[in-house]
């Protein structure tokens, strides 16, 4: 019998972004506004991409790259337009589910622009918890993702 294993992570990665709560928002919400900055792992080519945004709805992302097959698959389960978003998600690598995770997004305005505050809450299943599958590097990849979003959103306000 092959040795189990799990270990939990919570962080929050917190963001000032030059960009109303609704185009926050909206960054989250629709496909569009997404692909701008979720994107699959650096060098990994897209193959799924679905995404029903609502309570009850889900999201699904799946990519191939040097590392393998990467996949995402989300539940929302609560939704308040232009503040809060909250959702599980899996996690999967080469087949194998490597976490499960609750996410909860605010969003408030801040002056011209928005503070977004995201607190991630896991468990990370048979791995090195300071692996690349562990919970510090989820932490990393999810500062990655923000630091991408507020580059979109910013690009996106200088050309308006």
């Amino acid at each position: 019998m092959t040795a189990r294993s799990t270990c939990h992570g919570t962080f929050v990665v917190e963001r000032r972004l030059a960009a109303s709560p609704a185009r926050v928002f909206a960054a989250f919400a629709t496909p569009e506004g997404k692909d701008q900055w979720f994107a699959c792992h650096g060098g990994s080519t897209r193959e799924i991409r679905e995404m029903d945004f609502r309570e009850g709805g889900h999201e699904r992302v799946r990519g191939v790259g040097p590392e393998g097959i990467s996949d995402f698959r989300a539940l929302y389960h609560d939704i308040v337009p232009y503040q809060r978003i909250v959702y599980s998600y899996e996690m999967f690598n080469n087949e194998a589910r490597i976490s499960v995770s609750i996410t909860t997004i605010v969003i408030t305005p801040e002056g011209k622009g928005a503070r977004l505050q995201l607190t991630e809450q896991g468990v990370f299943m048979d791995h090195d918890p300071d692996g690349p599958m562990g919970p510090a590097s989820r932490e990393h990849g999810t500062n990655a993702l923000m630091d991408q979003l507020a580059a979109a959103l910013a690009r996106e306000h200088a050309q308006a």
